[in-house]
C-alpha cells in the first residue's frame, strides 16, 4: 500500500517512530475536548485560515510599518516571509513527504486543502519566523503578542486535524532557527 506521494506506507509503523506517533496522538487528545467549542472551533479556525500564505503576518507588517513610518520594513519583512515560505514549502517539505492526518481537515471545521505534505508545518515555521523578526524590532513587551498569535496559529493546524503535533512543534523550531538570521539581516532596519 502506498500514501498519496507514492512513498509506501505499513499499517501500525509510521515515518518517524512510535514515540513521535505516540507525542501526536497526546496533542491531539490534548485539543479534542475543546472541538465543538464555538469560541475555540473559531479562533482556531480563523486563525488556521489567516496563517494561509501568511496573510496574517503580512497583513501585521503592513499595519505596523505604516503606524511606526517604517515602509521599510514592510517590504523587508514581507520579502523574508516569502523566502523562508519558498525555503519550507519548496525545499524542507519535499525531503520528508510526510502523511497528513486528514486531507481536508476536521469534519466540523472548514479548511483549505494543502498541496504540500505534512511535515514540517508551514504555517507554524512562518510564525514563528515573522513572531522572531517582529520581536527583534519591536522589543519584548509586544514581542510577546506577537509570540502569542504565532502558537495560536500553529496550534490551529493540529486543532483543525490537518497537521500532526510533532509537526508544529518542528515547523516552530525551524521557523526560530531562520528567524535568528533573519534578525541579523534585518538588524540595520530595527527602529
Amino acid at each position: 500500500m502506498t500514501g498519496e506521494n507514492g512513498f509506501p506506507i505499513v499499517p501500525g509503523q509510521s515515518q518517524f517512530g512510535p514515540q513521535v506517533d505516540a507525542f501526536d496522538e497526546r496533542f491531539d487528545a490534548l485539543l479534542e475536548p475543546l472541538r465543538g467549542n464555538p469560541i475555540a472551533d473559531r479562533v482556531f479556525s480563523t486563525a488556521s485560515h489567516v496563517g494561509d500564505f501568511s496573510l496574517i503576518w503580512h497583513g501585521i507588517g503592513i499595519v505596523r510599518g505604516m503606524a511606526k513610518g517604517r515602509p521599510d520594513q514592510v517590504i523587508v519583512l514581507a520579502l523574508m516571509v516569502g523566502a523562508e515560505s519558498l525555503i519550507v514549502n519548496q525545499g524542507v517539505k519535499r525531503l520528508f513527504r510526510r502523511e497528513r492526518p486528514t486531507q481536508t481537515g476536521d469534519d466540523r471545521l472548514r479548511v483549505r486543502k494543502p498541496t504540500t505534505s505534512s511535515f514540517p508545518s508551514g504555517h507554524a515555521t512562518s510564525a514563528a519566523f515573522a513572531a522572531m523578526v517582529l520581536s527583534g524590532w519591536d522589543g519584548p513587551k509586544i514581542g510577546m503578542v506577537w509570540w502569542k498569535l504565532a502558537a495560536i496559529v500553529g496550534i490551529s493546524r493540529v486543532y483543525v486535524r490537518i497537521h500532526h503535533g510533532s509537526d508544529v512543534v518542528a515547523g516552530a523550531v525551524i521557523g526560530t532557527l531562520f528567524g535568528l538570521i533573519g534578525r541579523r539581516i534585518t538588524k540595520r532596519f530595527a527602529p
